[in-house]
C-alpha cells in the first residue's frame, strides 16, 4: 500500500498491515464509544470531532453535514463501478472452500442455539458464536477480490480469522467440558468444523507467505 504514514509507495507486509488495522480498530472504538457516551449531547458532533482530532471539521457549521461527509467520503464516487467490483469481490470469497467451511460453521452453531435456547444466555456460547462470525468476517476480508498485490492484507486478515477461530475452539472446550452444555456428539462436530477451518488458514497463510517470498524474497520478511 502506498504512503503510509509519509512512508514513499512500497508494498506492505502482513506486520505492517497489522499495525494499520489496529490502529483503525483502535480509531472505531474511540468513535463508537463517544458516540455512546455524547449520543444526546446538543453538541456532539463537535466534541466528537475534537477527540478524534478531526481539525478539518473545527471550523464547519452544520456539524451532521460534516461528520457524514467525513464518514462517507468518496461513497458517491463511481458507484456503478463500486457496485460491480463489490459483487465480483463477494464472488471470489463466497466460491472459495474455506470461507464455505467458516460460513457452513457459523449456521450450524446457529442451528445449535435454535435446539437449545437457553444457550443464548450462556456468555461462553455467545463468545463461540461471536467469534466463529468474526473469524468469517476476516476471511471474507482476506479473500475478497484479486490480493495478489497485497499479500500482507490478506496474511494479516488470515491471523486475525486465525485468532478469532481459536477462541471459539476454546469457547467450544469450555461449552462442552465445564458449562456441560452440549452433547458428547454435538462437540465432536464442533470440534470437527472448527478444526477444519483452524486448518484451512494455517495452510493458506503458509502459501501466501510462500508467494510473499517468492515475489519479493525473504529480506525484510519476519516471518
Amino acid at each position: 500500500m502506498a504512503d503510509y504514514e509519509g512512508e514513499p509507495e512500497r508494498i506492505w507486509d502482513e506486520y505492517e498491515w497489522e499495525r494499520f488495522l489496529q490502529q483503525q480498530d483502535g480509531k472505531t472504538e474511540k468513535y463508537m464509544q463517544l458516540l455512546e457516551t455524547y449520543l444526546d449531547d446538543p453538541e456532539r458532533d463537535e466534541i466528537i470531532a475534537r477527540e478524534m482530532g478531526w481539525t478539518q471539521l473545527l471550523d464547519a457549521n452544520d456539524w451532521s453535514a460534516e461528520v457524514d461527509a467525513l464518514l462517507d467520503e468518496g461513497a458517491a464516487e463511481d458507484d456503478e463501478a463500486a457496485i460491480e467490483n463489490a459483487s465480483r469481490s463477494a464472488e471470489v470469497f463466497e466460491e472459495h472452500d474455506l470461507y464455505r467451511a467458516a460460513f457452513a460453521l457459523t449456521i450450524w452453531i446457529d442451528q445449535l442455539f435454535d435446539q437449545n435456547a437457553s444457550l443464548q444466555n450462556e456468555p461462553v456460547a455467545v463468545k463461540l458464536a461471536t467469534h466463529a462470525a468474526l473469524a468469517s468476517a476476516k476471511l471474507a476480508a482476506a479473500l475478497s477480490g484479486d490480493n495478489l498485490d497485497e499479500i500482507g492484507m490478506t496474511i494479516a486478515y488470515l491471523k486475525r480469522a486465525l485468532k478469532a477461530i481459536t477462541i471459539s475452539m476454546d469457547a467450544a472446550a469450555q461449552l462442552r467440558n465445564s458449562a456441560k452444555k452440549i452433547t458428547r456428539s454435538q462437540y465432536a462436530i464442533l470440534q470437527q468444523r472448527l478444526f477444519q477451518v483452524r486448518d484451512g488458514i494455517i495452510t493458506l497463510m503458509g502459501e501466501y507467505r510462500g508467494e510473499w517470498r517468492r515475489r519479493f524474497g525473504s529480506e525484510g520478511y519476519r516471518g
